[in-house]
This record gives structure tokens, sequence and C-alpha cells, in this order.
């Protein structure tokens, strides 16, 4: 006899509200456990695996379903886009030259192992071949936003639970990617001897030289930045509409992105910048939220008899952009100490997000020296090209996998 499950909608209200306080959980555990600090797992992340593990209890215990109406979670998915395209301004980009352009051709390749990798694994494990991109760049190298942004598209074609398992890859890559940068970057630097010779600069990230527009909280900024954004969403969903008139699906977070990127570069050369403190902060928080909204909804229990094959995969991938980054990354880049530092940023990259691969690259120079160069040409490289290769290599995918299987 089955047991009957009782089921409990959350508004977006509520959903908004406790999202928050997620966050708010998250930020709390993560001030007092010190590998979370470490290892810079967000802390939306930490609320919302606590709060999803709830729900799952709940479940399977009470029998009572939580659901939690997503509405604004898909807003914030396509505002978080938007200011990756409004921070994405042509006269940044030139600065990165050939070190820039030689990064983001390894990456493109990168990208096509990395699915091709989890294309052959999900075929290996008797799944369908699409499941293989999950296991692939849709959530290691795209993240959390854009396991979810796929996994809607996939599971409305019928692959089940597409985006629950895309969530959980994302979540343990970006753990993987934090853990297995720093280790790799310290072993070129002592097998090959290099040394910093940056000596007397931060060992941080750069500064732009652009002047940033006034007060960043200002209410004319703010509002500003709001108007913006609202133009990359509701530009984005026209040109979606024509695009799926003729025939060509994209996701609406990618198409929001293009807008972003077209209408920074237009108010610049009109002379009127975007405040990119403002937008960043945007950002900031529409990732977080989502983030947080993402991971409490996850249905744990839909994932529990797939945790053998999901650490399989991502031993492999990890494995994989080791391989990568150690032997194509560091020698393409220079072989000296910065190529060793962006090899980290690497796999952050590849296997969490930009926030790991910064994190990867701050705790080698801070034992090590540091490298202006790995911080200027691994975050633009996250921060713009990475979404738009990631994209076209999925839609790569999708193509020949979709003509395999007819």
């Amino acid at each position: 006899m089955e047991t009957q499950v009782s089921l409990w909608q959350v508004k977006p209200v509520d959903v908004v509200i406790l999202a928050v306080l997620v966050q708010f959980l998250g930020m709390y555990i993560t001030r007092q456990v010190r590998f979370l600090r470490d290892y810079y797992i967000p802390p939306a992340v930490t609320g919302g695996l606590i709060c999803s593990t709830i729900v799952a209890v709940i479940y399977v215990f009470a029998g009572v379903e939580i659901r939690f109406d997503m509405q604004v979670r898909d807003l914030l998915l396509l505002v978080f886009f938007s200011t990756i395209g409004l921070s994405a301004k042509l006269s940044v980009l030139k600065a990165g030259g050939k070190a820039l352009l030689a990064l983001v051709i390894v990456a493109a390749i990168f990208l096509v192992v990395q699915d091709a990798t989890g294309v052959a694994l999900a075929m290996m494990l008797g799944a369908h071949p699409a499941y293989g991109l999950f296991g692939g760049s849709v959530s290691f190298a795209g993240g959390h936003g854009t396991a979810i942004a796929w996994g809607a598209e996939a599971e409305a074609a019928g692959l089940a639970g597409a985006g629950a398992i895309g969530i959980a890859f994302a979540t343990f890559g970006l753990i993987a990617g934090g853990v297995t940068g720093g280790p790799i970057a310290r072993r070129l630097i002592q097998r090959h001897n290099l040394e910093s010779t940056a000596q007397g600069e931060a060992a941080g990230g750069t500064q732009s030289d652009e002047a940033d527009t006034g007060d960043a909280a200002s209410l004319y900024n703010i509002l500003r930045a709001i108007m913006l954004l609202a133009l990359c969403v509701g530009a984005g969903d026209i040109v979606n509409r024509l695009l799926f008139a003729k025939g060509v699906l994209l996701p609406g977070f990618l198409t929001s992105m293009f807008i972003g990127i077209l209408i920074t570069n237009l108010v610049e050369v009109a002379n009127r910048p975007v405040n990119v403190t403002t937008i960043d902060k945007i950002g900031e928080v529409s990732l977080a939220l989502f983030l947080a909204m993402s991971l409490m909804s996850m249905q744990l229990w839909t994932l529990a008899g797939a945790a053998g094959p999901i650490l399989f995969v991502l031993i492999i991938q990890i494995l994989v952009i080791t391989i990568v980054a150690t032997f194509i990354t560091f020698r393409v880049m220079g072989k000296d100490y910065d190529a060793a530092v962006i090899a980290s940023g690497f796999v952050g990259l590849g296997l969490g997000a930009t926030p790991v691969a910064i994190a990867n690259m701050n705790a080698v120079t801070s034992r090590f020296g540091p490298s202006p160069k790995a911080f200027l040409v691994v975050p633009l490289v996250g921060a713009f090209f990475i979404d738009i290769l990631n994209a076209a290599t999925i839609k790569f995918f999708i193509g020949v996998i979709s003509k395999w299987l007819v």
C-alpha cells in the first residue's frame, strides 16, 4: 500500500522571505566553519542544502511534499545574467590581449572534452546520453544558473529529473573546484621552481582604470541600474520570442546577457557609462537569492538512487580537468608563474564558477606572490566568454544527440 503524500505550496512572497533567511543561515554557518570559508563555499549553498535536507526529511517521515513557487527565482536568473552582460565592456576585454585569446581557445576545447566525457559516461552507465551534458559543461562549467536554466528545458522535453541532477553536479563541482585548483598550482610552482615577477603589486585582483560614475548607492545610480536591467530582461524576452518563431531555441538568460552587452557598450560610446559597482551589487544579491531558492527547493529524495553514478562522474571530470589544466592550460599560458596561477583559476571555472576561480588564485598568490595577469584574464573569461562558449557547445551536442537518436 502506497503512502499518500500531501502537498504544501509555498507562495512567491514567502519564497523570497525564506530565501533571505536561508542566506543568513548560510552566512552564519560559514563564519563558524573554517572549511566553508577556506574553500569559498557560497552561504546560499550551505543554507540551501540545509533547507532542502529538512524538506526531504519532512517528505520522508511526515508524507508532506513542500513545493516552492519559482517565479521570482526565474526572474532573478535573467537579472543575474543581465548584470554579466552589462559588465562586459569591449574596452576592458581588449586589455586581455593574446593571453585572453589563448585562454578562450583552451576553454572552448575543454568544454567540448568535458561534454564528450559526460555523454560517454552517461552511455556507459546506461542512461540517456543527454544526461551526460548535465554531467558535463551544463553543470560544471555552467554552474547552478546554467544547470537550472537548461534543466527546465530538458525536463520540458521529457528528461525527468534533469534539473535536480544538474544542481547536484553543480554543487559538488563547486566544492571540487575549490579543493582541486590550489594543489594543482602548488605542484606546478614547486615542480618548475616558479616565482612571481610582480612583487610590488597587490596579490589580489586588479582595479579598473575607468572611473566609476559616482556613488554606487545613490538613488540615481540604483534607479538607472534597475531600468537597464529591466530593459535587458524585457528586450531579451522579445528577441527570444522572435528567435523561437524562426525555430531557434535559446535560453532566456542568454539573450538577456547579449542585450546587456549591447547596452553597456552603446552607453559607453555615448560617454554615459554604467556604474559597474551598482550593477555588481545587484548581480551579487540576485545570484545569492537565486542560489538559495534553487538549492532549498531541491528534491533530494529523487537523487538518492543516483548518488553513486554522480560521484563516479564527478571523479572522472576532476581527473579530466586536472589533466587539461596541468598539461594544456599551463603550457599554453607560458609555463611560468602566471600560468600556474591561471591553471588554478581555470579549474575553478571548469568545475565551479568565477568566484571559485578567484578564490583559488587568491589562495595561491597569498602564499607565493602576486599575479596581476591571472587576475585580469581569468575573470574576463569567467564573466563573459565561458557562458557564450558553453551555450554554443551545449547546443552543438544537443544537435548531435538528437540526430544520433533519430
